[in-house]
């Protein structure tokens, strides 16, 4: 933004992380208007409008490194409030649907704490930043303008009912209840169409003491995933050790094998899926929080880059797409997708006629695989719903589980599979030639056959001390 040019305002509705950060891309051109319907906590608190934080949450390091390129030094903040950066497979105790992964030297990491620890310091930053600023306790009840540009909205505040807002650019970031689709059919657009695969997943999550000396010890995550070749509901278990000394455990399952909030069955529940080791670490622990049971977690995307949008819109994250939280993909998606807007922007003009729909064009590709990643496994789960995989898909998926087979064994493959899950690179990793020739000669032969916790770590945990399953093979 030049002297000479005249100002900018943007609004984006929201104050998730898909919002801030948005705020903080847009906060270079214009001055910005963060919307919520919540009071935005400024320590790390729940809020009413993020229900989904109660459970686990793992930012990727393809997610935590584009957060940087957004906001310099936000790995520094995350750790100094108390969140973990982890090494991975080093501190990462996983049984895939083909095994268990040894623990190399890192290949990527990620961020482990509470999802509340991960929002409150990326809030922080971002309302901090020069030009912008909060509407809190408002909600927006529609959008201004026409069919051909949107040139605001209407805000109910606790002050006023049906407040104009105008804006050069309106970013919705509202999340999985979004209604955008409403808004924008009744400014004339329609045909914008909409995907769901529903494999019924539910999830629940309680927080436990962690046992003493494990937070010292580096106590690594620990997670036993489902295998969805098998034609049974994908059940799953994860320890994530977070700030405070804590544990946060989650729990999911597909349709017809769905935990419940009976905090008798938590452990058992755990206990009895393809390995009981995360019920095992459980056991004996001291509960900190009832079970937080969450339902309707269906991958959903609504393809707006095909829609013939108004100028001065666009969404982004779940209001674009929700992904089954157990992939760990929205936050990631969401910032490396931002970090294309801020190129075009930068390239372009926030006044640039048809900017919104250029950004959510720009957005589409990151939003595309993490799409293909999560409908591909969901589908194949009994009673799944939605749209068919299509053609091809299975001997992708052959390919895909072959190279996850070499994984368990082969540290080359172990270091493919977590490029592309991290989201670090794009699937395309998978198919160059290097990890192609390490594929077709891929092997279970030698792979580990218990989980690959330590002497050390078997102790602080109170578990049998018979052997050290990292040489279990």
């Amino acid at each position: 933004m030049t002297q000479s040019s005249p100002p900018r305002h943007a609004v984006v509705i929201g104050g998730s992380m898909a919002g801030l950060l948005a705020a903080a891309v847009l906060a270079e051109h214009a001055t910005v208007t963060i919307i919520d319907a919540d009071t935005l906590p400024e320590l790390p608190e729940p809020r009413r409008g993020l229900p989904q934080a109660r459970h686990v949450h793992v930012m990727w390091s393809g997610g935590a490194r584009a957060i940087e390129d957004i906001l310099p030094g936000i790995m520094e903040d995350w750790t100094a409030a108390g969140a973990i950066r982890r090494s991975l497979p080093s501190d990462l105790v996983t049984k895939t649907a083909q095994g268990w992964i040894p623990r190399y030297g890192e290949k990527q990491f990620n961020v482990s704490c509470s999802r509340d620890l991960l929002d409150s310091v990326v809030r922080a930053r971002v309302i901090a930043l020069e030009g912008v600023s909060t509407l809190q306790r408002s909600r927006v009840r529609s959008l201004e303008g026409t069919a051909a540009r949107v040139t605001g909205v209407r805000v109910d505040t606790p002050e006023e009912e049906g407040r104009l807002i105008t804006a050069d650019l309106v970013v919705d970031a509202s999340g999985r209840g979004s209604r955008a689709r409403a808004w924008l059919q009744a400014l004339g657009v329609d045909g914008i169409r909409q995907a769901e695969v529903d494999s019924g997943l539910v999830y629940a999550t309680r927080i436990f003491e962690a046992p003493a000396g494990a937070h010292e010890l580096g106590f690594p995550i620990v997670n036993v995933q489902s295998d969805p070749r098998v034609a049974v509901p994908g059940q799953t278990a994860t320890i994530v050790p977070i700030e405070n000394g804590q544990w946060q455990a989650t729990l999911s399952g597909t349709r017809g094998g769905q935990p419940t909030a009976d905090p008798d069955e938590f452990i058992p529940f755990a206990k009895g899926i393809r390995d009981p080791i995360v019920g095992e670490l459980l056991e004996g622990r001291k509960p900190l929080t009832d079970v937080a049971v969450t339902q309707g977690t269906a991958n959903r995307r609504i393809f707006f880059e095909k829609a013939d949008l108004p100028g001065g819109f666009f969404a982004v994250g779940d209001s674009v797409a929700t992904f089954n939280p157990l992939y760990g993909q929205g936050m990631t998606v969401a910032a490396k997708g931002l970090l294309a807007v801020r190129a075009l922007l930068r390239a372009k003009s926030l006044a640039h006629p048809p900017i919104g729909m250029e950004a959510q064009r720009a957005l589409a590709p990151q939003v595309a695989t993490a799409w293909e990643l999560a409908t591909s496994q969901d589908i194949l789960y009994p009673g799944a719903t939605g749209m068919e995989p299509r053609a091809g898909a299975g001997l992708l998926n052959s390919y895909v589980s072959r190279l996850m087979t070499g994984a368990t064994t082969k540290e080359e493959l172990t270091a493919a599979f977590l490029e592309v899950i991290t989201m670090s690179s794009p699937p395309t990793h998978w198919v160059k030639p290097s990890v192609v020739w390490q594929v077709l000669r891929a092997s279970e032969r030698g792979a580990l056959q218990a989980p690959p916790l330590t002497a050390a770590e078997r102790a602080v945990a109170g578990l049998d001390q018979e052997a050290d399953p990292v040489e279990a093979r």
